[in-house]
């Protein structure tokens, strides 16, 4: 282990607790696939350390030879075993290279593929609550850190171990007295470098707030909504004044911890410089005592260089350990978050053919912070625990095959969260929704995917091609197939326009294109998938009369023979609907069709005079 290597393991010291023989097992369990390479991998590390403390004796052995006027073939014989201990020392190494990093990142890739896999089933509640950055880390920094409990600190143990036995060995061996008082200069070193590590963890922990903070500025004002928003409400010079002052702080900071990273450096080789005269002076005074041959005292000299490295590396063992065990926790956090949406067993799929939606006495209420969040993923001391409010009492109705069923009420009625019931984002807490008169629970989240399209108003879209984007939806589909989607969603001109055609990249979240393209694009994709209930959650709010129309018209090819469950404030999508269900505070208030609301003169006649009336319709 290099110098630098040691004080990198004295800085990471972890807070001192326990892990619990739980993680353990669960450790062994992602480690267990690669126990073989694992087994290999550490016999090779140990005669590794093996071959390191045989050329110092042989090289005390060839000084011996000479001295004695051996044979010229004992010398040469010597030196070429010394050679062939090289060869192999160096082959070896490359062979443990190539085990370790097989084994690193074959566990890297184990970890990464179920924490990717599990994050996927997790409920929307999660990612409405969780940092983005802080669930990337445990992706990156933490799994990495896991890793190196394999590739580094299992190999360093096993190696340095071996290595200070035989090398302790063989000094007592040689000479007992040295030995004893070169490892009397150990604690000169150790114990300053350990007062140096906790400057530098803290240095390093400093410098890791101001690059997060940097990070999340950067992040923020680099997309396109952030950067438009600071163009018209931002302070530049104070913007650039604020990243500069944390910038300047994490230069200052690099350079104190390089300097602080040289003391230490320097000081293990002042201490090795000290021990090694040490060995010669003493070394030297029983040789002319005739007490000792000259070549043991160069292979005193040659062991001792080989003595204080794995002492200072095995001295920080148990930091090295427990952070790689504590990154493997952060890890099995994150696994252990149990998603709140998920297939039952024997759960079925959607009946073929038409199907129609119904919605039976729902009582909803969304989870609290503790049942799909962690507080450490929330930047929080602790999360909340209280219960959720009812946001939904009730609610009935009963969408037929083919039926067009509108939601329209007041902000936050309720209105998205009937939508989000539909394709099971979330789960009711009483009464039930089914597809086709099954319950979603007890449907398989694949047939529920299949038999049901959303489009929202904000119409997400990859960073990605337009091909990427819409194959999205239905990924064996052939290039006709998407040019059909494109021209029925009323898009395919534009897209022939371009000069990449389907290969154009929409930019992040489809802002190279317009409102009303990207709004196209999303409903070309629901197209390709070819649902059989369609969602949509007021799809043209956000658009202005002329993209409205062009949308309306791509929205017409969806709803065509569909299902359809729309939420809308704009009159032109809800005046063909064959039941219109007025919502307020979580309840249905009134239900018909246009004509029979507005004859009510009910909340439905007011929403429509304020919301709705357009001067040139007659009612």
């Amino acid at each position: 282990m290099t110098a630098w290597n040691q004080l990198y393991s004295l800085n990471n010291r972890p807070e001192r607790r326990q892990v619990s023989k739980a993680t353990l097992r669960r450790v062994w369990g992602f480690a267990r696939p690669h126990r073989r390479r694992i087994a290999v991998f550490l016999a090779l590390s140990v005669v590794m350390a093996a071959l390191a403390v045989a050329p110092p004796v042989l090289a005390g052995r060839v000084l011996d030879a000479i001295g004695q006027s051996a044979p010229l073939g004992v010398v040469v014989g010597l030196a070429a075993l010394i050679a062939g201990l090289a060869v192999a020392e160096a082959g070896l190494g490359l062979l443990t290279r190539w085990l370790s990093a097989g084994l690193g990142e074959g566990l890297i890739l184990d970890l990464r593929i179920a924490v990717f896999d599990h994050v996927q089933r997790m409920p929307v509640a999660f990612f409405t609550r969780t940092r983005t950055g802080a669930l990337v880390s445990r992706l990156n920094n933490d799994v990495i850190g896991a890793q190196r409990a394999f590739t580094d600190t299992l190999s360093s143990v096993a190696g340095n171990v071996v290595t200070l036995l035989l090398a302790l060995t063989v000094m007592v061996g040689i000479s007992w007295q040295i030995t004893l008082l070169a490892l009397l200069l150990l604690p000169v070193f150790v114990l300053p470098a350990r007062r140096m590590g906790v400057r530098i963890a803290r240095l390093r922990r400093e410098a890791a707030d101001h690059n997060a903070t940097m990070a999340t500025q950067m992040t923020e004002r680099f997309s396109a909504p952030g950067a438009t928003l600071v163009k018209l409400f931002g302070r530049p010079a104070m913007e650039s004044a604020d990243f500069a002052a944390r910038a300047r702080r994490v230069r200052d900071i690099g350079v104190r911890t390089a300097f602080t990273q040289s003391v230490f450096v320097t000081a293990l080789t002042l201490v090795s410089a000290l021990a090694l005269a040490l060995v010669y002076g003493l070394g030297g005074f029983y040789a002319l005592r005739e007490q000792l041959d000259a070549g043991s005292v160069v292979a005193l000299a040659l062991l001792i260089t080989r003595l204080y490295s794995p002492l200072t590396a095995l001295a920080s063992a148990r930091v090295d350990v427990m952070s790689a065990l504590v990154s493997f926790e952060r890890v099995f956090e994150v696994l252990d978050l149990e998603p709140l949406i998920k297939d039952r067993p024997g759960a079925g799929e959607v009946p073929a053919g038409p199907v129609g939606v119904e919605f039976d006495d729902v009582r909803f209420a969304y989870p609290s912070a503790d049942k799909v969040s962690l507080a450490s993923l929330e930047e929080v001391a602790a999360l909340d625990t209280r219960g959720g409010v009812d946001v939904l009492h009730g609610v009935s109705f009963t969408a037929e095959p083919g039926q067009m069923v509108a939601l329209v009420g007041s902000s936050g009625a309720g209105k998205s969260t009937i939508a989000q019931l539909l394709p099971r984002l979330y789960d009711v807490d009483a009464g039930a929704v089914r597809i086709g008169g099954v319950d979603v629970r007890d449907l398989t989240a694949d047939s529920i995917r299949e038999a049901l399209g959303m489009v929202t108003q904000d119409g997400h879209l990859f960073h990605d091609s337009i091909r990427g984007n819409l194959l999205f939806a239905r990924p064996e589909a052939s290039e006709e197939e998407l040019w059909d989607a494109l021209r029925r969603s009323r898009l395919a001109a534009l897209i022939e326009s371009l000069p990449d055609g389907l290969d154009t990249v929409v930019g992040e979240r489809g802002y190279r294109l317009s409102g009303g393209e990207r709004q196209r694009l999303t409903i070309a994709r629901l197209l390709l998938a070819g649902p059989r209930v369609v969602i949509l959650d007021e799809a043209t709010a956000a658009l202005d009369s002329t993209s409205e129309a062009a949308v309306q018209e791509a929205l017409a090819e969806a709803l065509d023979g569909r299902t359809a469950v729309v939420i809308a404030h704009r009159l032109s999508t809800i005046r063909a609907a064959d039941v219109i269900l007025v919502i307020e505070d979580g309840r249905i208030v009134e239900r018909g069709t246009h004509a029979e609301l507005l004859a009510e003169g009910g909340r439905y006649e007011e929403l429509y005079r304020t919301q709705f009336a357009d001067p040139a319709i007659t009612v």
